[in-house]
């Protein structure tokens, strides 16, 4: 994730926050990455954000030189989620060369979130329990966050911009019906646009797809590209007929690599799904990880702004008494051109 010159609101995503002396691993979900989880997650309900007389809210804290945001998620050998590390447990690299890291934190920040629903014709028996997905996942969300809702079919459209009222994304979805062509890599267009109004620091998507792309007027390569220019995470649940299927087209084939490859570009996962029972849990475990994720920031020793792609690599330092932990991050960013 990438600040460049002023940045507001950094008092949730950089803020100081205290962090137990104890390791704490969130709840098992006995899932290899990419697969289903065989345990339910329970969502404890938020707290309202609370009210303008409940005291002063911290100022917006202004930065003046160029800050990079990575979020970083930690898992065990059994994809748990893994918090309680320190900034001493994490390197970070830039083309090759160490960055100090001078802001660090773990807190649950506000995050503006797209919503990026497939209503093609093959969605058609999915579409409920890809509903229930979308509702498990709000109930994860900050009092703070929020959602826009692109669909896509034929083509992509903004049928509910940013808004706090899930409520409302949810009212859309309910009315809505599967036909046509499956334009995927539009709507990732669409909504990377979309995200250019968001108001949170942190941004991502989730994507809930069937199915490759076979309607789009942007290329595989042209979304790629914007993908890595693009300050969002996206999450993707791909929700697959099993590869021995009969009639499954070149496309549907390859979606699974295409969801994958724009996921992970960007510190986000892609999860495949064959069974629609999971579709909720993961759903809702996308809405964990994105709250028990760490932000390490840095300024680059690279002031050049040359627009040229810098690769980001985050290393852990391995805490005693704890099983080998893997991470995941965004895997680079454009520098500034001016």
């Amino acid at each position: 994730m990438v600040r460049t010159a002023t940045i507001a609101g950094l008092v949730w995503a950089l803020g100081s926050a205290a962090i137990g002396a104890e390791w704490l691993v969130q709840p098992d979900d006995r899932s290899d990455r990419g697969g289903a989880q065989d345990a339910r997650v329970t969502i404890v309900p938020r707290p309202k954000p609370r009210s303008a007389d409940d005291g002063p809210r911290a100022a917006n804290i202004r930065v003046d030189t160029n800050l990079v945001l990575i979020p970083v998620t930690v898992t065990d050998p059994m994809n748990r989620f893994v918090t309680g590390l320190e900034k001493e447990h994490f390197r970070i690299e830039e083309d090759k060369v160490e960055q100090t890291i001078t802001h660090f934190a773990s807190e649950d920040a506000p995050l503006s979130i797209g919503i990026v629903f497939d209503t093609s014709g093959s969605m058609g028996a999915k579409l409920q329990k890809s509903r229930m997905a979308v509702a498990q996942f709000m109930k994860t969300a900050n009092p703070e966050d929020e959602f826009f809702l692109v669909q896509f079919s034929d083509r992509p459209e903004l049928v509910v911009p940013f808004t706090t009222d899930t409520e409302e994304i949810q009212n859309r979805l309910a009315f809505t019906q599967s036909k046509g062509r499956t334009a995927l890599l539009d709507a990732i267009h669409l909504s990377l646009h979309e995200m250019k109004r968001a108001r949170n620091p942190r941004k991502a998507l989730l994507i809930i797809s069937d199915g490759g792309d076979n309607s789009s007027r942007y290329t595989e390569s042209e979304i790629k590209n914007l993908v890595r220019e693009a300050d969002v995470q996206i999450y993707a649940i791909g929700i697959f007929e099993p590869i021995y299927s009969r009639g499954r087209t070149p496309e549907e084939l390859a979606g699974p690599g295409l969801l994958s490859e724009v996921a992970e570009h960007t510190g986000g996962r892609h999860y495949a799904v064959e069974n629609l029972n999971d579709l909720p849990d993961i759903a809702a475990k996308i809405g964990i990880e994105l709250r028990n994720q760490y932000v390490l920031g840095y300024t680059p020793t690279n002031q050049q702004r040359d627009g040229k792609y810098r690769r980001v690599r985050v290393r852990l330092i391995q805490p005693k008494g704890l099983p080998p932990l893997r991470a995941f991050w965004r895997m680079g960013y454009y520098a500034p051109t001016q």
